[in-house]
């Protein structure tokens, strides 16, 4: 069984959150809220990422097993979200496969670190989405340090350096811009948990200026998703230039 977190964290209905079916086609996901299907926010920084690394590394390893890894990878980044989603809900969980094996004491290492200073939390695996413009789910909604957070777990086969992961701070800027539109919320804070197989955790933190400029940047890759995808881009580009002004 997972060890508990001593009662401290708690759970506070304060933000009610919808159900959105998600529907993933040909690596693009979409979200369907309130009739409208809505790109998700991975799929918005996939399409818009610079694959000159990735390519790179693809022809080093090989295709072949740059597939293997990023799949072992994706699964075992999935159980090790299960595991710490039961634990937050206070369900029992196991999984006894080679990857639950493997992900577990990885989800432990977030928990007994990563939530420590979560004394409540909104939401967990909750569905969020900006009205018209894009979707997504995100691990956690909670307070941390006493600010209201978005929380993204991550597993990794290495520690990072913060340069590698730029989208992940722009991800959890994206969640936090559709939160506070939708809810009402004044998202100060994002937090990436990293956690590796050798038990390595890792733990990024921004706020308020910071955060905002992760939302700008996000602004403009959905601008650059809807000239590639060559849809209308009037709602995206009125949002930027009001952001641009400081009137959000």
């Amino acid at each position: 069984m997972m060890r508990c977190l001593q009662g401290q964290m708690k759970k506070n209905s304060k933000y009610t959150y919808v159900h959105a079916p998600s529907v993933t086609d040909h690596g693009a996901r979409t979200y369907s809220v309130r009739g409208m299907n809505l790109p998700s926010v991975t799929t918005i920084l996939a399409k818009t990422k610079d694959q000159t690394y990735l390519t790179k590394w693809k022809n080093k390893v090989g295709h072949e097993e740059a597939e293997r890894i990023k799949n072992l990878s994706s699964k075992r980044g999935t159980a090790m979200h299960k595991f710490i989603e039961k634990h937050i809900q206070k369900s029992g969980y196991e999984d006894l496969t080679p990857i639950g094996v493997e992900a577990k004491p990885m989800a432990q290492k977030i928990i007994d670190v990563g939530l420590t200073p979560v004394s409540e939390y909104y939401g967990s695996e909750v569905t969020l989405y900006y009205p018209g413009l894009y979707g997504g789910a995100t691990d956690l909604i909670c307070m941390h340090n006493g600010m209201e957070t978005v929380v993204d777990f991550k597993q990794s086969n290495r520690p990072k350096k913060e340069e590698w992961i730029e989208d992940y701070y722009i991800q959890i800027a994206a969640y936090a811009m559709a939160h506070d539109c939708v809810h009402g919320s004044t998202i100060r804070q994002g937090v990436i948990m990293i956690a590796t197989p050798d038990l390595y955790y890792q733990e990024f933190k921004f706020q308020d200026a910071e955060l905002r400029k992760w939302k700008h940047k996000f602004l403009k890759r959905l601008d650059e998703y809807h000239e590639i995808m060559r849809e209308p881009t009037i709602n995206e580009k009125e949002l930027l230039n009001e952001f641009e002004k400081s009137k959000i």
